[in-house]
């Protein structure tokens, strides 16, 4: 089934939905496109185009899966990060437990091209979802669904839900304990967290089997605040342990981490002691898949730890100079359409001239409009009407979603395949 609606993907044809695809392509289908293994510079792509390194993305997707078996780590990489399929079968294939997702329609595009585990980092009272979950699970008992909870109302609209549904299976749920006062989502008190807990053992329709967070959200996140929650994370689950809130399962989940703080969850997760079952220790990290040039270039635990190994930005925003009005200054024709701007701006990285490429000493990026690129440059800027200006890109979350259909391209400019995302 997988492999199949996978290969769907490559049988969609090729036209105006998709930019920066070659105009000639049109008509063509995905796969035969890929098939003819254009060159990325010379072979009919039109400016703005996004691009993805192949062998980038295959060194992050190797150092996540290292970095997990090293540290003996579950792992459910978010996958609201990329929205693409294809990318989701390469993290399972790649070790992964399952896939993270947010929100139902990711969830839905998720088993539509055959995710068999699914952690639904948040709350969910939507009944119309919640008919839909309870509709999978009894269809397809190979089926994991498990989804955070973080009050008692919350607690009574699923099981209401889930009960009008005739749901024959409990949904699993995780209390969600919350990374601080002022932070996102989550149970602020263990008290509050008991409360839940019982509130859930007291609906037919659902079954405790963790305890999970996010700890990103750590105000004032530091190496010592963010263990420090974690700490607090892990003794919450030992608690509800010997208070026979997990009786029965097979197995316990604590659940964090984004990309950020992954070192620290490797440390704690480490301590956690021997409970009742097995415990699922489920790191949830989804910026790696393709890192970046700007956000998680800067936060990566893999400065801190450095021997650990390291993560490589995958994406290029190709666009190209089309005013050049004064000595310092430029605009190439991709702005606030193509790029992620939410944390940074991009950065001007490399210059392609009649074959060449070359850094971009002395460009700088000040601004996006809707569709240009505001360049600052100085008296070594060589740039010129016409060159192609390679941009690196801040937040994979928002530059994935900007583009349909991205071409993955080898070093020498080679499309080998194309990423189909699903926002």
């Amino acid at each position: 089934m997988v492999l199949d609606a996978l290969a769907r993907l490559t049988e969609e044809r090729v036209d105006h939905r998709f930019k920066g695809l070659p105009p000639d392509a049109a008509g063509l289908t995905v796969g035969g496109l890929a098939a003819q293994r254009r060159n990325l510079f010379t072979g009919g792509f039109t400016t703005p185009v996004l691009a993805l390194s192949a062998e980038r993305l295959e060194h992050n997707l190797a150092a996540l899966e290292t970095y997990a078996e090293r540290h003996g780590l579950a792992f459910a990489p978010h996958g609201k990060t990329s929205m693409a399929p294809q990318l989701f079968q390469r993290q399972i294939e790649r070790g992964a437990w399952g896939i993270t997702l947010a929100v139902p329609h990711q969830a839905r595009v998720a088993r539509a091209y055959g995710i068999r585990r699914i952690f639904l980092a948040n709350e969910l009272v939507d009944a119309a979802a919640l008919r839909w979950v309870a509709a999978e699970q009894d269809a397809d008992p190979a089926f994991r669904f498990v989804c955070y909870v973080d009050s008692v109302r919350g607690v009574e609209l699923m099981d209401a839900a889930l009960t009008a549904s005739g749901a024959s299976r409990p949904v699993d749920v995780v209390v969600e304990l919350g990374a601080g006062e002022g932070a996102r989502t989550g149970v602020r008190t263990e008290a509050e967290c008991a409360a839940v807990a019982d509130a859930v053992a007291g609906a037919r329709t659902l079954r405790l089997v963790g305890v999970a967070g996010y700890e990103g959200e750590v105000p004032g996140a530091d190496p010592e605040r963010v263990r420090a929650w974690l700490r607090r994370l892990v003794a919450l689950a030992v608690d509800f342990d010997k208070a026979g809130r997990f009786a029965g399962l097979d197995e316990i989940v604590v659940s964090t981490g984004g990309s950020a703080w992954f070192d620290a969850v490797a440390d704690v997760f480490a301590e956690v002691p021997e409970l009742s079952a097995p415990v699922l220790k489920l790191l949830r990290s989804g910026a790696y898949v393709s890192h970046d040039d700007g956000h998680y270039e800067r936060l990566t635990p893999f400065n801190r730890v450095p021997r650990e190994g390291g993560l490589e930005p995958a994406f290029r925003l190709w666009t190209q100079v089309v005013s050049r009005p004064t000595a310092e200054q430029a605009f190439t024709n991709a702005g606030k359409r193509d790029a992620a701007y939410d944390l940074d701006l991009p950065v001007a990285k490399v210059v392609r001239r009649d074959g060449a490429e070359r850094p971009a000493t002395g460009i700088e990026v000040t601004g996006l409009s809707d569709q240009h690129a505001w360049l600052r440059t100085s008296g070594e800027a060589d740039l010129e009407v016409g060159d192609w200006v390679g941009l690196g890109l801040s937040h994979p979350c928002t530059s994935f979603d900007k583009w349909v259909l991205i071409p993955v391209a080898e070093a020498d400019g080679t499309v080998v395949d194309y990423i189909r995302t699903f926002f």
